[in-house]
């Protein structure tokens, strides 16, 4: 099933269909949590082992540039993925169970119409990625409040035009 999603997904965009690329896709979409591309090369070779990982590494491109996947960052600026259904949005990211969960635009265009009306600056595209603890993990943990605001990195909340 998430072979067939992905394939369409794949056709939809007009990416080219390759067996590596689809196999690729279909992994990263099965995962659902943020995978590095090393992660990703050693999934897929378990059921491709012709795949090579610099094949992973163009196919991850392409995918982004497709909008089908999103490169994030983890901790020591080490780049993650996640497959993404295609429409614009943002991510909360748990840094403890890595889940990704898509947050639309509806929540983040508040913040996008306050920076236009207090600074005077037109956004025109915004990606942010919200890096924290999901509801799973915070009550594994007991903790019912807001975890103490840590400094974020220059690419954990990023602008691209």
């Amino acid at each position: 099933m998430v072979e067939t999603a992905a394939q369409a997904a794949l056709q939809q965009t007009g990416v080219r269909l390759t067996p590596q690329r689809l196999a690729i896709a279909a992994v990263l979409a099965q995962t659902g949590k943020e995978t590095s591309a090393q992660e990703l090369y050693e999934r897929v070779r378990k059921k491709h082992a012709y795949i090579g990982r610099a094949t992973v590494f163009r196919s991850l491109d392409t995918l982004v540039s497709a909008g089908l996947a999103q490169r994030l960052e983890r901790p020591g600026h080490v780049s993650a993925y996640v497959w993404c259904e295609p429409g614009h949005h943002h991510h909360l990211i748990c840094t403890t169970c890595r889940t990704v969960e898509d947050l639309g635009e509806e929540a983040v265009a508040p913040l996008a119409e306050t920076i236009a009306r207090q600074r005077g600056f037109r956004v025109d595209h915004a990606t942010l990625d919200f890096y924290g603890e999901c509801r799973t993990c915070s009550s594994r943990h007991g903790r019912t409040r807001p975890v103490a605001r840590r400094a974020m990195t220059p690419l954990s909340t990023r602008a691209r035009i």
